[in-house]
């Protein structure tokens, strides 16, 4: 699949995830310390990267928790 492929089937997910009803099950990692390091992408409080920050109310369940799995990763220092 070409990168432009992969943009296209990224989008038509997009759009799908806004019409169902977003998952509340997993709660955002935000403490209201929203400041993007521009060297990273990263935000300072939840070590969040600007598109999972984006992504998070379309995300499922499933992929929030590997969101916040890689944010404790970064937090600790062993990722990104």
């Amino acid at each position: 699949m070409t990168a432009a492929e992969d943009a296209r089937s990224e989008r038509r997910r997009r759009r799908r995830a806004r019409r169902a009803l977003p998952d509340t099950s997993v709660p955002s990692p935000c403490i209201a310390v929203c400041q993007v390091d521009d060297a990273s992408d990263l935000c300072i409080g939840c070590f969040r990267h600007i598109d999972e920050i984006r992504d998070w109310p379309i995300l499922t369940a499933d992929e929030k928790q590997a969101v916040l799995t890689r944010c404790a990763a970064r937090r600790s220092g062993s990722d990104g």
